[in-house]
């Protein structure tokens, strides 16, 4: 059997080709169906001021894809997404409302409703008070 290079290169790169291939199927797995985001029909989402939304990236979908499933749903717009990092929840605009939580398709869920910390400001009786013995007044 005698062949000519151009043919024995053409052969190779084929075989090499279809190996590839072969390689490339059995190491992929399968695609689940996309996240089915639930129906908001049945949710109540009343404000609450003692919850606040807080997202964790690692699990976010909208940080390498186009999941828009919280933002769409935020009617504050307290949602904003940052491409290649995931989302940022603003804390003054956010109601606590948890439909956020709710429709995030991704287990565990990306975006998690926490208790709201709050800066108290010292009263006005705390204000006047004069500096204990041996504290600098400020």
């Amino acid at each position: 059997m005698n062949i000519s290079r151009k043919e024995f290169f053409r052969k190779s790169l084929v075989s090499l080709g279809e190996a590839i291939g072969t390689i490339s199927g059995a190491l992929k797995t399968p695609t689940d169906a996309p996240p089915e985001i639930p129906d908001t029909a049945d949710f109540n989402a009343a404000p609450h001021d003692d919850q606040v939304a807080v997202g964790y990236n690692e699990q976010c979908l909208a940080k390498n894809s186009g999941c828009f499933a919280c933002m769409e749903r935020c009617e504050f717009d307290a949602i904003k997404r940052i491409p290649g990092v995931g989302i940022r929840i603003n804390s003054q605009l956010c109601t606590g409302c948890g439909i956020c939580h709710y429709v995030c398709p991704v287990t565990p869920k990306a975006v998690r409703m926490q208790a709201r910390v709050t800066m108290h400001t010292p009263s006005a009786i705390q204000a006047e008070l004069p500096p204990q013995k041996g504290e600098q007044p400020c």
